[in-house]
């Protein structure tokens, strides 16, 4: 059995754990590796070689950090074929949906290339009498970072670009569920030119993630997943003094009024509600149809959509699947589940997504696309983040309703509008509590050159990730105030007539 280990000081670190989690392909079922869950001080070792080579990383010029990212940048580009494989054997998700999930990591890459006019202070001159005043944007020191299994290489790299580029040292904690890809990009970077102990990468559970939140040479903890998980990641790095951005939960809804585009929206709402078997945060899981007219001819046209769906493995020879498998046994069993009270609190079941038998896959974790119509507020369904492809219909006489329906919800990561009508999206964007925000978009992931984060308990932490407010997460800012006395002015008379250069 292949073991997944850890990536420490340049290397791969063999553990001496006599604990592991299995890894499973999940469209067969079958365990094709396992990973280390690191001890305590496995995890320290990679902490200590993180802190050893940020005094050297640190004075490393912006622009020669740059030249790394952009080198990772062509590598990552190289092997896209070889890295969306084995998220797909992984994660269970389509390659074409892995490679968008690199293609999204890679703007990030991207983004930070630009780092030596990102990191740029601000200069005042003459501030008093002879008095000039100016910022510097400093790093700092061993950032950690923790991850979700349903996005193996995007999440990685909405943190780790930046924070390596505006000279931090990195300690990666992948899901145990889909390690694989942390080393690799572990490996990508060093051949990128990255000094050995720069990047780092512990695998593990509660033990190694402990040490993250609590050791006193990381300074900063970046954290996407569940929301009681960031609750905890939240409160235990926050009281040890870390500064911390954390991403919970969600329950992403969309209004869908009675001018929108019927037809654009339902191929939108199917496309956003069961790519990547919605196991995603910024899944679309809730239409809020306004009206009876408007909610009968959506669920005819979904679920017309839904039963032409191709649901099956990742990777296939023929056309591709719209739909892979679910990330374990437990998690399809847990979305059944959800299935089942639906049904049990009095939600129309439209279309079943129980009992999905893919041809030549019997052992695999598929659950079929699943749409729910006459959904009400109190039902579990709808209060609880399922992860998983449950499309819920909830019904609404009017926009205002559908408005303060979505704003007493807990979350509030993304939500949508579907409209032709300008005045109604430009006050829904406004109102609406929500992070992220789409006019006719179901899924509003900002570029990477924007931020991404929610409202509500969807986070925890006053800045979001990547784009700006990422670089002010991993900088802290100090103002330098200078006076100069009058002094002899020396002169030279050498000459000099080389290109000056820098970096």
């Amino acid at each position: 059995m292949e073991t997944v280990h850890n990536f420490i000081n340049g290397q791969i670190a063999e553990s001496s754990t006599e604990r592991f989690g299995a890894v499973f392909n999940p469209a067969t079922g079958e365990q094709t590796r396992q990973v280390v869950f690191s001890k305590a001080e496995e995890a320290e070792a990679a902490v200590a070689a993180a802190h050893a080579a940020f005094p050297a990383w640190k004075k490393t010029p912006p622009l020669r950090r740059a030249r790394v990212m952009f080198k990772f940048k062509e590598l990552l580009e190289a092997n896209q074929d070889k890295l969306a494989r084995l998220i797909s054997n992984e994660h269970g998700k389509v390659y074409s949906d892995a490679v968008g999930e690199l293609t999204r990591g890679l703007e990030v890459v991207e983004f930070a290339c630009g780092i030596p006019h990102l990191q740029k202070g601000e200069s005042s001159a003459n501030v008093g009498s002879g008095v000039d005043s100016h910022s510097i944007m400093q790093p700092l020191g061993v950032c950690a970072g923790i991850t979700p299994f349903n996005f193996p290489a995007m999440v990685p790299m909405w943190m780790f670009p930046i924070a390596l580029a505006t000279g931090n040292t990195f300690v990666l904690k992948p899901s145990e569920k889909d390690p694989s890809l942390g080393l690799m990009l572990a490996e990508l970077l060093k051949e990128a030119g990255l000094p050995d102990g720069v990047f780092n990468v512990v695998n593990g559970d509660k033990e190694a993630v402990d040490v993250l939140l609590t050791d006193p040479r990381v300074q900063a903890v970046s954290f996407v997943g569940s929301t009681p998980i960031a609750e905890y990641i939240y409160s235990t790095a926050s009281a040890h003094g870390k500064r911390c951005q954390a991403l919970g939960g969600a329950k992403n809804h969309c209004v869908l009024m009675p001018d929108a585009d019927l037809e654009m929206a339902s191929g939108a709402i199917v496309g956003a509600g069961f790519g990547a078997a919605g196991e995603r945060c910024m899944a679309l899981s809730v239409v809020v149809a306004v009206g009876d007219e408007t909610a009968d001819k959506l669920v005819a046209s979904l679920s017309e959509s839904i039963n032409k769906m191709r649901v099956g493995p990742g990777i296939v020879d023929g056309p591709e699947n719209d739909m892979g498998p679910v990330i374990s046994a437990q998690h399809r069993d847990k979305i059944v589940g959800y299935i089942d009270s639906g049904v049990e609190q009095g939600a129309k079941l439209v279309v079943d997504g129980r009992g999905c038998q893919v041809e030549g896959h019997d052992n695999g974790y598929f659950v079929g696309p699943t749409l729910f119509d006459d959904v009400t507020p109190d039902m579990t369904i709808y209060q609880d983040e399922i992860f998983g492809p449950v499309l819920s219909v909830v019904r609404v006489p009017d926009y205002q309703t559908a408005l303060e329906l979505i704003n007493r919800h807990e979350y509030g990561n993304g939500s949508a509008i579907f409209t032709r009508d300008g005045e109604t999206a430009r006050q829904f964007s406004e109102d609406v509590l929500a992070g992220m925000v789409g006019v006719n978009v179901p899924i509003p992931v900002p570029m990477a050159f924007h931020s991404f984060g929610g409202w509500k308990r969807s986070i925890f932490g006053p800045l979001n990730v990547h784009g700006n407010d990422g670089v002010r997460f991993y900088t802290r800012m100090k103002t330098v105030t200078t006076r100069w006395p009058a002094s002899v002015r020396l002169e030279t008379h050498d000459s000099h007539f080389t290109m000056p250069t820098m970096g």
